[in-house]
């Protein structure tokens, strides 16, 4: 098994306190189990999960019980709601549709009453007070609104409006299943949308430096990154002189076979005819690209309608696109096979 750490490396100091970061597991077991083994060697003081333990893998049920099992922080992402709010008036539109929603149906029937629970009592996010430590606020996407991620590239005023009602320094943030390390910094006078006031015409300035350190582990289980590997951040605790926050990131990447993740679509039932998110799933974890997010942008472009027909429309895309060629020449059962 391979673990490399990617972009700066870590501090060489004592630390006072070590966060291993988790995000994004999807219900891949097997990568979830790889990163386990790498914890072992990293030795962190606390775990912390930040969301989107289910849906996507068929390993879901034995991902919560995997975590129960261990004193973890944890907080919900949007796929738990995906799975809490269903047949209740909180429920995504269309979500009773059996072929766009077949996973999260058939998701439905495998969680146990108890497990259910688990996550039914999980917050949405938390803010860790460590001795001897600045606070770090953890959050799916950003308090609120668990859909909101960010990117390497994303421009800083962007950034900066959405993280502008954060009052912590340090902010672990996921959802996107892309690393980022990144430092946003407004400067005296600068403008920045709030989001206090909906009725305000034009947002308050702020007073002084905010600054804050923003940081996604990655994906644990669908990395989108391009490389499929199981992702995640380690957090050292440093001087506020060595790092504006107090907190350096060092991420990592763990090679792991994801045959058995990958032929567990055809082995637990989850993959039935016409079920397109699912073979999207099945798809990002061969490629670790952005399946799903393409196909819906190419639909909108060439004027196909998801929401009357998926099939149809995803029947039109792999034969204009040829993608299904592109995920099946770097299948890793297919490869195998030719091998």
């Amino acid at each position: 098994m391979f673990c490399g750490a990617v972009g700066s490396a870590p501090l060489h100091r004592e630390y006072a306190m070590r966060l291993a970061l988790l995000a994004d597991i999807h219900g891949n077991l097997p990568a979830l189990e790889a990163v386990l083994y790498e914890l072992e060697r990293l030795q962190p003081d606390q775990v912390i999960l930040d969301g989107d333990l289910i849906n996507a893998v068929p390993f879901s049920a034995e991902v919560i019980d995997l975590v129960r099992a261990r004193d973890w922080v944890v907080v919900r992402g949007n796929h738990e709601f995906y799975y809490l709010d269903y047949g209740t008036a909180r429920a995504q539109p269309g979500t009773q549709d059996p072929v766009r929603w077949g996973q999260l149906h058939w998701l439905v029937e495998r969680i146990s009453p108890d497990q259910a629970a688990y996550l039914g009592m999980l917050p949405d996010e938390r803010t860790l007070f460590l001795p001897g430590t600045q606070p770090v606020r953890v959050c799916h996407g950003v308090p609120g609104r668990n859909r909101v991620g960010f990117y390497m590239e994303q421009p800083a005023e962007a950034m900066a409006r959405e993280l502008a009602s954060i009052g912590e320094q340090t902010v672990v943030s996921a959802h996107t299943h892309v690393q980022v390390d990144r430092h946003i910094r407004v400067q005296p006078g600068s403008v920045v949308d709030l989001y206090s006031d909906p009725h305000r015409d034009t947002p308050p300035p702020l007073d002084g430096e905010q600054h804050w350190h923003v940081v996604n582990p990655g994906s644990v289980g669908l990395p989108l990154n391009g490389d499929p590997t199981a992702q995640f951040a380690i957090l050292d605790s440093v001087p506020e002189a060595a790092e504006p926050g107090g907190w350096h990131a060092t991420h990592y990447r763990v090679a792991y076979d994801r045959r058995p993740a990958l032929e567990a679509f055809f082995t637990t039932g989850v993959w039935v005819p016409g079920d397109v998110i699912t073979e999207l799933f099945y798809w990002e974890l061969v490629t670790a690209e952005p399946e799903i997010v393409r196909f819906y942008r190419w639909a909108r472009a060439h004027g196909q309608d998801v929401d009357q027909d998926v099939e149809a429309a995803f029947h039109a895309y792999k034969t204009a696109t040829q993608r299904e060629h592109y995920v099946q020449a770097r299948d890793p059962r297919r490869v195998a096979d030719r091998s």
